[in-house]
């Protein structure tokens, strides 16, 4: 079992910068594949990235390619996404999730068993 706790979120004007930090407690997390998702207002929670065991792995929303980095350092217990060029589009409450194995985890919700409480991300035109 994991348990995952989000920081790093705040206001931020468009075209700005944000990392969100998610620390995770246990000794097993290189066992998890580990993922973020958002959710904004009257909206159902997205799909943001997702890295895998080793962080040899990543995949992104087309949404945020190009600007999101996902990462993650093991023997730290931590994960990041680093959010460039903001849009206020962007503004959601972001989740950070874990996923037990070591395959690489489809773009959905049901995927992940693990999530944190969420950190609010608030983007300004």
């Amino acid at each position: 079992q994991v348990q995952l706790v989000e920081s790093g979120g705040g206001l931020v004007q468009a075209g700005g910068s944000l990392r969100l930090s998610c620390a995770a407690s246990g000794r097993t997390f290189s066992s998890y594949a580990m993922g973020w998702f958002r959710q904004a207002p009257g909206k159902e929670r997205q799909f943001v990235a997702a890295i895998n065991w080793s962080g040899g792995n990543t995949d992104y929303a087309d949404s945020v390619k190009g600007r999101f980095t996902i990462s993650r350092i093991n023997v730290k217990n931590m994960m990041y996404l680093q959010m460039n060029s903001l849009k206020p589009e962007d503004t959601a409450i972001y989740y950070c999730a874990a996923r037990y194995g070591l395959g690489f985890p489809r773009p959905t919700e049901d995927e992940y068993r693990y999530w944190g409480q969420g950190t609010q991300v608030t983007v300004s035109s």
